[in-house]
């Protein structure tokens, strides 16, 4: 997997531009993983740290419950 990193804008119909020389490399129709950053606060604060539990949790399984059990059992020597 090939990585790059380049600063765009979003145009008003939602596409970014990507950089001339990233689209000339990039065969038409290869899939590609995105991700944007941007500065800027987050209106919702409380539904994105809701949201982003909710997906943690979602890993989480029954079985890890001993590891509550670990560090709430008093230490003995």
């Amino acid at each position: 997997m090939k990585t790059v990193e380049f600063e765009s804008t979003i145009a008003p119909n939602g596409q970014i531009d990507l950089p001339a020389e990233l689209a000339a490399a990039v065969p038409p129709g290869m899939k590609v993983h995105v991700v944007v950053h941007w500065d800027g606060v987050i209106e919702d604060d409380a539904s994105w740290l809701a949201s982003s539990r909710l997906r943690f949790e979602a890993a989480y399984s029954p079985d890890d419950s001993i590891y509550e059990q670990l560090m709430n059992a008093p230490l003995t020597r």
